[in-house]
């Protein structure tokens, strides 16, 4: 098919996150964070990383995001600025802007808003 570098984002195992917001949570507010970061239930408000973000498929996130890589399985309302890379899967859904240096959409994935891609 294609390769995309970075994906080595698909390759991490939940015991590689530091921090899993579990599906039955529902936080409000900002989150910081430095090590991989996943999340499964629901946030509203900001966040802000040095490091990589999984939003898994049952997850539901309205924010806005900044972070190293950016992997999106589920749901995401907010814009999204990523160093590296914002990669939206098929069962992915993001509604906002992104700048990022790369940007994968897979076919089948759900995108509304802007996208600029950086060096």
């Amino acid at each position: 098919m294609f390769d995309v570098k970075d994906t080595d984002l698909f390759d991490l195992e939940e015991e590689s996150f530091d921090t899993v917001i579990e599906p039955d949570i529902i936080f409000s507010g900002n989150i910081r964070f430095a090590k991989p970061f996943m999340i499964r239930g629901k946030i509203k408000g900001k966040i802000e990383a040095t490091s990589d973000l999984v939003v898994d498929s049952s997850a539901v996130v309205e924010a806005d995001i900044k972070a190293d890589r950016v992997l999106i399985k589920g749901i995401v309302k907010g814009n999204i600025t990523a160093k590296k890379m914002v990669f939206v899967t098929a069962t992915g859904s993001l509604e906002g802007d992104i700048t990022s240096e790369q940007v994968v959409l897979e076919p089948g994935s759900a995108f509304s808003g802007r996208c600029t891609m950086v060096k």
